[in-house]
């Protein structure tokens, strides 16, 4: 089943809570979290993240582009998020931070950056909930969808049917209307939308439509049949 996570990273961050409410039927909020070291952008932090855990029903999705994510992951967990995602790139010991975060409660998520690549994390992907490929270089909203992407995702998708695993493979990064559905083909089943949901006049649609998009590619995908 497809999932729709739009990013608060497109949202407005004086109205935080309404924006929340404004995509209630979405399966994930996904929470960009920067520290102007592992990329060139700051965002918010835990308060933040612990403020908007009790304004909204939906989930937290938190996506760490951090350098120390060792020491700081767990921390949003505490703070309320479902789901916590540290960069490979950024993490000194990943088995054992996506151990802790498990422990504490919250799903497991690794990210790659663009040029990243999957095979060498073959044998940790039973360790995690979702892995989540870049799909634009991490650290701003809104840039275009790198298609040089998709091979990655089809390789990381043959991996988890390989091992058998009930792993979610996310991308994120200029993922809309027009490219959703490549990415779903390829092997994708959680999608971070920002501009294509809170751009939209209607949030909640946008992310409807994007969800029928995505289930109907995923439906004639090649990896999907007998899934």
């Amino acid at each position: 089943m497809a999932q729709i996570n739009p990013s608060i990273l497109s949202a407005d961050f004086a109205r935080l809570a309404e924006e929340a409410k404004a995509v209630e039927g979405a399966d994930w909020l996904h929470v960009d979290v920067m520290d102007n070291h592992f990329v060139p952008n700051l965002t918010l932090g835990v308060p933040i993240v612990e403020a908007l855990s009790k304004a909204t029903a939906t989930p937290l999705d938190c996506h760490l582009m951090i350098e120390d994510a060792d020491r700081w992951a767990p921390l949003y967990v505490e703070a309320g998020a479902g789901s916590v995602t540290f960069h490979a790139e950024a993490a000194a010991a990943p088995v054992r931070l996506a151990r802790e975060i498990r422990a504490k409660g919250a799903r497991a998520s690794m990210a790659l950056k663009p040029a990243t690549p999957i095979e060498p994390y073959e044998d940790l992907l039973p360790e995690l909930d979702m892995l989540l490929i870049m799909t634009v270089e991490p650290g701003f909203g809104g840039q275009a969808f790198l298609d040089i992407m998709l091979p990655k995702i089809r390789r990381t998708r043959e991996l988890i049917s390989k091992h058998g695993l009930e792993l979610w493979l996310q991308v994120d990064g200029g993922v809309s209307a027009t490219t959703i559905e490549r990415c779903a083909e390829a092997g994708a089943d959680v999608f971070v939308a920002g501009s294509a949901v809170y751009g939209a006049k209607d949030p909640a649609e946008a992310v409807r439509a994007l969800r029928d998009q995505a289930v109907t590619a995923t439906e004639t995908a090649p990896w999907a049949c007998g899934h």
